[in-house]
């Protein structure tokens, strides 16, 4: 698992440009499934055949990024944010921008401090104030390395190990979720399991949920389960009120997120999740959030209504180029999604 996740995690597709992870998806997967297409909005369909209730598995293969809008006079690059970041986040990054040519080192800088007024220094710093300094001599120098308005940028940062099991990275949210498929299906070839698994790596999540909506209209599943990242409440700055999540304590079962306005799950999808991790002793955790929502979110809206529910990993710092998990709960969320497709036909 940890070979895996650093595959994903130091690969880049920031929304709209996630063919490289569908490249790795497509590797990973190949062995466990009896089929694989890729859809008109570009998502990535590996079905494994069977009889029985048809579960959608979800995990969305990009991550946030930046994209060129305009390149100036003296070859700086203007760009526009792709998907959530906190400014300040940006703020003298190193980046790498995927150009016509392959890609090419950079970095993000911005007014010196030293130079600012003293009411300039207290804010904190924002994006249309940044650029990407790339070394060009000036626009032609640029437009010569292959940077065209349009082109992805993504943040320069690989996997690193931290302290008990913990790692630390960029775009974990969700390769992370990613990985998790990947295994979670490596188990399932291994069990006698009836039912049809549609393992789906989606696109443009960041950017508005747009992959799932469209595969899950295509598939039409009986049943979902997205599989992404979640804030735990285990680091300072955080208080238990706003997240009672940890690291570390096994894969989160989301009953709602963005307070209700993103999915409140169906009871019987909850039911068939905890009691498979008890039955199976599986670390488990559940959570009621009133932050972001996922793929499942426009998955269980889909058509008629698909019963949908999260399983997440708790992440620090999600949204950042250094968001930092525990290796073992990448295990207990693969491990839940391999025994509760087993036990899916004693619920549904």
């Amino acid at each position: 698992m940890e070979e895996l996740i650093t595959k994903l995690s130091n690969a880049h597709g920031i929304s709209g440009s996630e063919g490289n992870i569908k490249t790795i998806l497509e590797e990973e997967l190949k062995p466990y499934v009896d089929e694989m297409r890729t859809d008109k909005m570009g998502n990535l369909i590996a079905t494994r055949k069977g009889e029985g209730p048809s579960i959608m598995l979800a995990a969305h293969m990009d991550e946030i990024g930046l994209m060129v809008k305009y390149i100036d006079d003296n070859g700086f690059l203007k760009f526009v944010k792709i998907g959530g970041w906190y400014d300040p986040t940006l703020h003298s990054q190193r980046v790498i921008v995927h150009t016509t040519k392959g890609p090419i080192p950079g970095v993000i800088g911005s007014k010196p401090p030293h130079v600012m007024k003293p009411e300039d220094r207290k804010k904190p710093p924002e994006a249309k104030d940044m650029f990407i300094d790339i070394g060009a001599k000036d626009k032609e120098d640029a437009a010569n390395m292959g940077i065209i308005v349009g082109t992805p940028v993504s943040m320069d940062r690989e996997v690193r190990k931290l302290a008990n099991g913990k790692i630390t990275g960029k775009a974990f949210d969700n390769r992370a979720g990613c990985a998790i498929m990947i295994d979670a299906m490596r188990q399932i070839a291994e069990l006698d399991i009836k039912a049809t698994i549609y393992a789906v790596g989606t696109v443009q999540e960041e950017v508005g949920l747009k992959g799932a909506r469209t595969s899950a209209f295509g598939l039409d599943p009986d049943i979902a389960i997205a599989i992404d990242t979640t804030i735990p409440g285990d680091h300072p700055g955080m208080s238990k009120n706003e997240s009672s999540l940890d690291t570390g304590k096994g894969g989160v079962i989301t009953i709602a997120d963005a307070a209700g306005r993103g999915i409140i799950a169906a009871p019987q999808v909850i039911k068939w999740l905890v009691e498979t991790a008890e039955k199976n002793e599986i670390d488990y955790q559940t959570d009621v959030g009133d932050g972001g929502t996922t793929d499942a979110t426009a998955i269980h809206l889909t058509r008629d209504g698909i019963p949908s529910t999260v399983i997440s990993v708790a992440t620090r710092y999600i949204h950042s180029p250094v968001e930092v998990l525990d290796l073992a709960d990448l295990q207990s969320c693969s491990d839940l999604i391999a025994k509760a497709v087993l036990s899916v036909n004693d619920y549904f």
